[in-house]
């Protein structure tokens, strides 16, 4: 069986277009968590707020990110994709929460085959509405829970980079090691 997050490809055109895999699909109010040890999806949570994810929620595989994870991506496009699904996106921005006192990176994507948002190349193109939306999101959706997130503004694709290829570095030397 494939494990998604170890055998997938990352991508050829590192760090600025990259393999999605994806968790959550747009529009739910369910968090599916990567079970690290089969490669599956497992049932996190419902969101306890009344919120739904505003963007195709997923990682990039073979990368860890500095909260022990695979690095998270938001991937915009037309349509909610479903969970497992593969799609090529290419990097418009990140935005980092704070969550439980680590830094929790959110590369912002679009998927490449969809016509509507392939023009994108930086989050500076897209409409202030869509942006404040997506902060918005991540800042109300544990509130219920009684825990707070700290979250900060986009950046461009050109701060996106650089965590894209720590992250990927990140995998490389823990699965050397033996420890992933």
């Amino acid at each position: 069986m494939t494990h998604c997050w170890h055998d997938v490809t990352p991508g050829q055109n590192l760090p600025r277009d990259f393999t999605a895999v994806i968790e959550i699909p747009t529009f739910s109010k369910v968090k599916y968590e990567l079970d690290k040890g089969t490669g599956l999806l497992r049932l996190d949570r419902m969101l306890y707020s009344a919120v739904h994810y505003p963007a195709n929620y997923g990682f990039i595989p073979q990368t860890l990110a500095e909260d022990d994870d695979p690095l998270d991506v938001l991937v915009l496009c037309q349509e909610p994709v479903d969970p497992l699904t593969i799609l090529d996106a290419r990097a418009i921005g990140v935005m980092t929460m704070i969550d439980s006192g680590k830094p929790d990176h959110k590369i912002l994507a679009v998927a490449v085959n969809d016509p509507e948002y392939n023009p994108y190349t930086d989050a500076s193109e897209l409409p202030p509405h869509r942006l404040a939306m997506l902060r918005r999101f991540f800042q109300d959706y544990k509130m219920l829970e009684g825990k707070t997130v700290e979250v900060e503004e986009f950046q461009a694709a050109s701060e996106a980079f650089p965590i894209i290829e720590d992250s990927l570095q990140r995998y490389s030397s823990q699965r050397r090691r033996g420890f992933l």
